[in-house]
């Protein structure tokens, strides 16, 4: 995977197949009646959508989960999103979709960003090789 390009073009390709619907469906739904239970209704939402997206991302990413780099990376979106779920103030009434998803999309882009970049600095060749390969 080219680390220079945050989205490829096999990224555009990803399609979820049935059975991957149906645990978002049930997920979503048991989710959801944990948060009802505690009565914090307010941070199903948040917590939904911050969860498909780092799940996302790590789809999309997904060649590298052989690399500790990456595991640690995801770790520390994750620690970065929560914090942004517990103290911003989140509203129980409808929110159009129109305003949700770029925000999801920028949430995102930015994970895949994140990446990209901490790719780039960990996979850099070594100076041994550096210097190995110069005439």
């Amino acid at each position: 995977m080219p680390l220079e390009k945050v989205i490829t073009a096999e990224d555009k390709k990803m399609r979820l197949p049935w059975w991957g619907v149906v645990c978002v469906i049930f997920g979503s739904i048991l989710l959801g009646l944990v948060f009802v239970h505690f009565g914090k209704l307010a941070l199903a939402r948040p917590t939904l959508d911050s969860v498909a997206m780092v799940s996302i991302a790590i789809a999309m990413r997904w060649q590298l989960r052989r690399h500790a780099w990456f595991w640690i990376t995801m770790t520390l979106i994750v620690a970065l999103h929560v914090p942004l779920i517990l103290f911003v103030p989140w509203t129980t009434k409808w929110v159009p979709a129109i305003v949700i998803i770029p925000i999801g999309i920028a949430d995102l882009y930015a994970m895949l960003a994140i990446l990209s970049v901490v790719g780039k600095f960990v996979e850099r060749p070594k100076t041994s090789e550096r210097s190995a390969t110069r005439p």
